[in-house]
């Protein structure tokens, strides 16, 4: 006979022990919504097992941190992570954008870092993205300041962000060149403005000097817990739009900065760079660029020192791109410099001038 967890035999009758739980939904509906995934079966339902056993199946809609909203049919369930074994996607296109606001009417999702995940994201993924709605660019700081952070090396000083909440980051490949002691900074929102905590035991975990990325991973975080930010779409970024940078510009820590995009496609040396008025300056390397929503659309990592509004940045394609096959460019401990070198051709033997150069005769 089925028996609910934490319920006890006592001479043929069963009684349950009183337990408080973080589930934020009625326990008459929970235990419905677990009798219902026993009883139907259904192939393309998201599948969560919580630590005490039971089996939920229904579609994920929603992903934070700390919890997950499932859609069970008849409600929304809210999940807290740590009431959860384990979780998976099974569908691998979701039909329509889900607002978080719909789900609990809590205002835009921007300043409550990490914010609503789409289903489309699988866990495996190291990055996330949202639909977040555009504010201020005060709120967007409220929300995202903690998730950038300064890297530093022996020879080098510069800015990443992180993109998970295992503590996964991106800079650029020229802040740590050549180095592999590193150091993360990360600023922490306290009582009395912001705490620096510093971590010395950072991993490469990938490496592309041709497009100036770097993928990192600190790994004594211990019991602290980061934020991170997300990545938007490339397609979104207009010419015109306003932007603004997080960096440590010369050493000026959690300097903000904004501008507009000048331009969205500028070509240096066979790469394409989002072009922005906002000051880039040397520490700013590494450091992202977002848009009005709080989401990363670029990676600052040019500009002019002696030229006021002439910034670069790497767009946010390259970046996922970058990550999405991270194995092909995995960090080689015995190499600091892996990568490849393009091998010259041959010298032209014959050094006539080609028939095909030769003017037509008139």
């Amino acid at each position: 006979m089925f028996k609910p967890t934490g319920a006890q035999d006592h001479g043929g009758t069963t009684t349950r022990r009183r337990k408080s739980t973080r589930i934020l939904v009625p326990r008459a509906l929970l235990i419905y919504a677990l009798f219902c995934s026993f009883c139907v079966c259904d192939l393309f339902a998201d599948r969560i097992v919580l630590k005490q056993g039971q089996t939920l199946t229904g579609d994920i809609l929603a992903e934070k941190q700390t919890q997950l909203y499932v859609d069970i049919g008849l409600t929304v369930l809210t999940i807290p992570k740590e009431e959860i074994l384990e979780y998976e996607y099974t569908t691998d296109i979701y039909d329509e954008d889900v607002d978080v606001d719909d789900i609990n009417d809590s205002g835009p999702d921007v300043g409550k870092l990490p914010a609503f995940v789409p289903a489309t994201d699988r866990p495996a993924r190291l990055y996330r993205t949202a639909n977040l709605k555009k504010t201020t660019i005060e709120k967007c700081v409220d929300a995202v300041s903690e998730a950038v952070v300064k890297v530093s090396s022996p020879t080098a000083t510069g800015s990443g962000f992180f993109i998970n909440e295992d503590a996964f980051l991106i800079t650029n490949y020229h802040v740590i060149e050549k180095e592999t002691k590193i150091e993360i900074t990360v600023f922490q929102k306290a009582k009395n403005g912001f705490e620096k905590k510093q971590f010395k035991n950072v991993k490469i975990e990938a490496i592309n000097p041709f497009v100036d990325l770097a993928l990192l991973k600190v790994e004594d975080l211990g019991d602290t817990r980061v934020k991170f930010v997300h990545l938007g779409d490339i397609n979104s970024i207009k010419v015109g739009q306003e932007v603004f940078a997080i960096g440590n510009p010369l050493g000026l820590e959690r300097t903000v900065t904004n501008g507009l995009v000048s331009t969205t496609n500028r070509a240096f040396e066979g790469l394409i760079y989002i072009q922005t008025n906002a000051d880039i300056n040397p520490g700013n390397s590494g450091g992202p660029l977002f848009n009005l929503a709080g989401e990363v659309i670029g990676v600052t990592n040019m500009g002019y020192i002696f030229y006021g509004g002439l910034g670069f940045a790497i767009p946010v394609n390259y970046i996922k791109h970058f990550i999405e096959n991270r194995d092909a460019f995995i960090y080689d401990k015995d190499n600091p410099n892996t990568g490849y070198k393009y091998i010259q051709p041959d010298r032209r033997r014959n050094n006539a001038q080609p028939k095909f150069a030769k003017p037509e005769p008139e």
